[in-house]
């Protein structure tokens, strides 16, 4: 077999591979008296017709065939033999492929870059330092209260954090328009839902009372013919509600399925709960500073096969997220996703690197850390742990991360790491700031 590899562009290799007749012939005669000779031919027994006979019949075919099998054997053959590390499939394109005649074909496939990790102590992370104190504690109970608030009617003016009730027809230029129509509406006040100016002429309504309004669509609105409109609507306040907020006591705390030891001991259950959200942001937080330093720190090429693998599950995730069947949306394009699955190649490449070259194995330590973090969210933790251990994909799937957790560790390990100091809820609601 006769090799020869060219550099393309890039990661491109294009090989050109020569396999001698004499292989071709000898898989030609191979498949003829394996595959072929049993077929049912008239005047003939089963597996007792002649070979010359099987050639004549079956000969191109099994050429065809032969050619294909030995196209991608020697393919294979050669990138082991040039010691070439090749991405994806190829794309096969024969040159000569005639009975008799060696077999010529191009192969052209991509290879992994060369990738080599370094400046590691050039990578500044800053590492949030938080506690969660009595007040953050205290802050997440009046949370939960908010959450299990009811709403109680009464007889006085709405103001923002009111739920009121309205029945509302709007008309642009004195006709009504389609949409803007509602009865019953309910509507927090203050969650600025509807269009600007629209909350802030009904805050102060009170049950039974009529009141037009004007207001004018934003030139954004989805609505193409009601972008920039000046508007009325006829607001009818219907009721007025007040937020009314549970008592804590024995009652409020079984909500959350504390059976003994009563407030202390939801503030108990509320606290540990806080410090493992919080941990795992703080590791999310970390991880991200982590693998966008890598990347900055050091280039490295990305196949273009790997790239648009990366392509696929991203738009497979998000069309997922859209929660339609994927026969039913267009197909995304891939230029939406094209960079982020570069960014997600890359983090690939350099911690594999990472992992090979400081030849690490899977922590079994870590792995049971991250079941545990994981099953201690649930009401029954050592159920949770149990699923774990009796489902391989789901184990395998769990080393996969522990192995990536421990790259991240190396690199932070030699990064400048930077300790910044924040308040639990600076961290956990960031765009709240």
């Amino acid at each position: 077999m006769q090799v020869s590899v060219e550099t393309t562009q890039g990661l491109e290799r294009r090989a050109t591979i020569v396999v001698p007749a004499e292989a071709i012939e000898k898989e030609v005669t191979r498949l003829l008296k394996e595959e072929y000779r049993n077929r049912r031919i008239n005047g003939f027994r089963k597996g007792k017709v002649p070979p010359n006979v099987l050639q004549k019949l079956f000969g191109k075919e099994a050429h065809a065939r032969a050619a294909s099998n030995m196209m991608y054997t020697k393919y294979y053959e050669a990138v082991m033999q040039e010691k070439l590390n090749p991405v994806g499939n190829p794309a096969i394109e024969p040159k000569v492929n005639e009975a008799g005649k060696d077999l010529e074909f191009v192969a052209t496939f991509e290879v992994y870059p060369e990738v080599k990790v370094g400046a590691l102590d050039k990578i500044t992370i800053e590492k949030p330092t938080v506690e969660v104190t009595e007040k953050d504690v205290d802050n997440m109970l009046e949370t939960l209260r908010q959450q299990h608030a009811g709403w109680k009617e009464v007889k006085k003016k709405s103001k923002k954090k009111d739920r009121i009730t309205i029945d509302f027809v709007g008309s642009i230029d004195g006709k009504e328009f389609d949409g803007g129509k509602a009865s019953d509406f309910a509507l927090e006040l203050g969650e600025n839902r509807m269009i600007p100016g629209f909350e802030d002429q009904i805050i102060g309504m009170k049950t039974g009372e009529e009141k037009t309004i004007e207001v004018t669509f934003p030139e954004d609105y989805h609505a193409e013919n009601l972008k920039g409109k000046a508007a009325s609507f006829v607001i009818t306040a219907k009721k007025v509600e007040e937020r009314e907020l549970p008592e804590i006591n024995d009652e409020f705390v079984a909500l959350f399925g504390v059976k003994e030891g009563g407030i202390e001991a939801l503030k108990a259950e509320v606290r540990k709960n806080m410090e493992r959200e919080l941990k795992t942001t703080v590791r999310s937080k970390v991880k991200e500073q982590v693998l966008k330093g890598l990347v900055e720190a050091n280039e490295v090429d990305t196949p273009k096969a790997m790239v648009d693998q990366e392509i696929d599950n991203l738009r497979r995730q998000a069309m997922q997220r859209f929660g339609g069947q994927q026969a039913n949306l267009p197909e995304l394009p891939a230029n939406l996703f094209e960079e982020q699955a570069k960014e997600r190649v890359k983090v690939g490449l350099l911690l594999g690197e990472v992992i090979r070259s400081n030849e690490m194995k899977v922590d079994s330590a870590k792995v049971d850390e991250i079941i545990e973090t994981n099953a201690s969210a649930y009401e029954d933790p050592a159920e949770v742990v149990a699923y774990y251990k009796g489902n391989e994909e789901l184990m395998q799937q769990v080393r996969n991360v522990a192995l990536e957790d421990q790259a991240i560790e190396f690199v932070l390990s030699q990064a400048k790491v930077k300790a910044k100091k924040a308040t639990f809820d600076e961290l956990m609601n960031p765009k709240q700031k």
